[in-house]
């Protein structure tokens, strides 16, 4: 793509907006009250609003490789904190999708530079759940298997900071698992039974 199309794209985009609502820009610099914080992949063929049908302001979105949310990435707790705490949202998501490359090349061996200790909290998911995984014997099944558990256990580290134990307790907030399915088009709800993970973890990881 040459750049400048994006500048023609833009000047065309602030003309339909317009056309449609003559106040667009100016509620849209009022500020912001998303209801969803959307924790995704940085995936270029993942887009979140589109996925999801919502126009700007509708949801917080945070991305990364794998839509993963370590305790050490500052970033991420960053964004958790003030979309829980200070926007008040009342949804957290976790969208992962299936054939995601962060997911494969954790599921490889080799040595991957400055991605080996991002993509360590991947294999540490596979580590939990490896003998769910190693009976699988499609490659393919494996690995969006892999995806699904990642957005598991992405969704358990959601569950553990305080920012969303406290607005759990306040039962302002409710935690959601999904997969993008790529080949369909798809947006798929794991179903994940938070309460049970809960009641696993909340011994350990509750704060008074």
């Amino acid at each position: 793509m040459n750049i400048e199309e994006i500048f023609s794209n833009n000047k065309k985009w602030i003309k339909d907006r317009l056309h449609i609502d003559e106040n667009y820009f100016k509620n849209l610099s009022s500020g912001q009250n998303p209801e969803i914080l959307y924790i995704g992949c940085s995936d270029s063929r993942v887009s979140a609003e589109e996925l999801m049908g919502v126009q700007p302001g509708e949801v917080f979105v945070h991305r990364n490789i794998a839509n993963m949310v370590p305790n050490t990435d500052l970033n991420v707790m960053s964004v958790i904190n003030y979309a829980v705490s200070h926007l008040k949202v009342k949804h957290v998501v976790i969208c992962g999708h299936y054939y995601c490359g962060g997911v494969k090349a954790a599921m490889q061996s080799e040595d991957l530079g400055i991605l080996n200790p991002w993509l360590r909290n991947i294999r540490d998911v596979y580590r939990l759940h490896k003998s769910e995984l190693d009976i699988i014997v499609c490659k393919d099944e494996k690995y969006n298997r892999l995806v699904e558990l990642n957005v598991q256990e992405q969704c358990v580290n959601v569950l553990k900071t305080a920012d969303v134990q406290k607005a759990l307790l306040e039962k302002c907030i409710t935690v959601h698992g999904w997969v993008f399915d790529i080949h369909s088009g798809e947006l798929i709800d794991l179903k994940i039974d938070f309460e049970k993970i809960l009641e696993d973890i909340r011994e350990i990881y509750r704060l008074h």
